[in-house]
């Protein structure tokens, strides 16, 4: 058995650590609360799982939370937090993120156009900033699993108004695939067990 090369990392069509960013909002107390279109745990779960993949992928992460700074609301939840202690955290007023000027720059600076995103809410913090950003030629990967919504309706309204602008639409597993590719790339197939492991998607078997 043989693979073929690796692809060019920069131009390949598919998710690679080179050419992707993460982008994660509004991960915090309230948001998870009212999130109801999926398993508050597995939700929890599945984005930690997608942050340390990303963050062993050594890919860029750009974290954004509202009306922290404003009293309204509290900062991203401890567990994410912790993940990802050294990440900056982009705070805002702006319901649409994209229209935040520090958050605006922080994904242009990583210089890649392929946004792996969750978000919270469906309907607004992800469905907003994936419009705009699909108008100005980035590819947008909601990650279904990792984002949930204030309904069931709402949910799958906001996914399907996305995908009709173009939006492409992922999971936690896929991501994971996408970004390990072969099973021959020892160096990085610990991340991924990790990951899949973590959110109860892959359980190795026993020796």
């Amino acid at each position: 058995m043989s693979s073929f090369p690796i692809r060019d990392p920069q131009t390949d069509h598919l998710l690679t650590p080179q050419n992707a960013t993460l982008v994660i909002i509004d991960f915090q107390p309230t948001q998870i609360e009212s999130s109801i279109s999926m398993n508050r745990q597995n939700l929890v779960k599945n984005i930690l799982a997608l942050a340390t993949l990303c963050l062993e992928f050594k890919m860029p992460i750009v974290l954004t939370t509202v009306g922290v700074q404003q009293g309204s609301n509290k900062p991203t939840i401890p567990p994410l937090a912790n993940a990802l202690k050294g990440v900056p955290t982009y705070d805002r007023t702006s319901i649409n993120s994209w229209e935040d000027e520090q958050f605006r720059a922080a994904v242009i600076a990583t210089n890649r156009k392929k946004i792996i995103m969750a978000a919270l809410w469906t309907e607004a913090c992800l469905s907003f900033p994936t419009l705009d950003m699909l108008r100005e030629d980035f590819e947008i990967y909601p990650v279904v699993d990792a984002t949930a919504g204030t309904s069931q309706q709402a949910y799958k309204a906001a996914l399907s108004r996305v995908v009709q602008a173009g939006a492409k639409l992922t999971s936690v597993v896929q991501v994971a695939c996408e970004l390990q590719r072969d099973w021959n790339r020892n160096a990085t197939n610990p991340i991924m067990v990790k990951a899949l492991t973590a959110m109860g998607a892959f359980l190795p078997l026993e020796a």
